[in-house]
């Protein structure tokens, strides 16, 4: 059986922490606000970034939050995106992968305007059917509601597709809409957020055996 497999973004397929985190120092230090070691912030790799500022505004105003975010991705938007590397043997993984004959989507919270530059830069574009990714206006941000509308404009069957990710918001929305979710420990999560996971992959090679072997996917991915 053919797959559609959804890759995350940040965490799965790219390292982007020097750019997340330098683009946070960047926001915060114009906001003059005390901004924590770089190795801090990694854990706001993942999360909508609303959220993050949120957290380290210290504040329950979204407005608040959001303009955090507008001064982030001025940094962002032209120098950020691009401080990030392929993490090694995702290129062979998705080369072998497609191969066999799956279907790829990105599906990532981050805007699909820096997904797409990001995907072209990085040559991973060709990989892929479609990438989908956030407005810059917040919409479809939350994972479960982005892989809903990916399934829905897509028309895909939930039976025959998977989510691939490394954080619990990746699993969680692929439990939300009726399709399994596969975590990776090489991201920035923890194996302890892949509870209901379909199975834990630690590096790009074991994605790659698994879905060119098991092309079914059945219930439990390599441990």
């Amino acid at each position: 059986m053919k797959l559609n497999i959804l890759f995350d973004l940040d965490g799965t397929l790219t390292d982007p922490s020097e750019g997340i985190t330098g683009c946070i120092e960047y926001a915060l230090n114009r906001l003059n606000v005390p901004c924590p070691p770089r190795e801090q912030l990694k854990k706001y790799i993942g999360p909508p970034l609303w959220q993050a500022f949120a957290e380290l505004l210290n504040t329950t105003d979204k407005a608040e939050a959001e303009n955090g975010v507008c001064i982030y991705r001025e940094r962002f938007s032209t120098i950020g995106l691009f401080e990030n590397t392929v993490y090694e043997g995702i290129t062979d993984a998705l080369e072998a992968i497609t191969a066999a004959g799956h279907t790829l989507f990105i599906c990532t919270s981050k805007p699909k305007v820096f997904a797409d530059r990001i995907a072209d830069r990085f040559g991973l574009s060709p990989f892929f059917k479609q990438i989908y990714g956030s407005a810059l206006d917040g919409k479809h941000v939350e994972k479960d509601m982005l892989i809903a509308h990916l399934l829905n404009t897509e028309g895909l069957d939930t039976g025959k597709t998977v989510m691939i990710g490394d954080r619990i918001y990746d699993i969680k929305g692929a439990l939300a809409n009726g399709i399994k979710g596969y975590g990776v420990t090489y991201g920035f999560g923890e194996r302890e957020e892949f509870d209901g996971a379909a199975g834990i992959f630690s590096n790009p090679a074991e994605i790659a055996a698994f879905f060119v072997q098991n092309p079914s996917a059945p219930e439990n991915g390599r441990e």
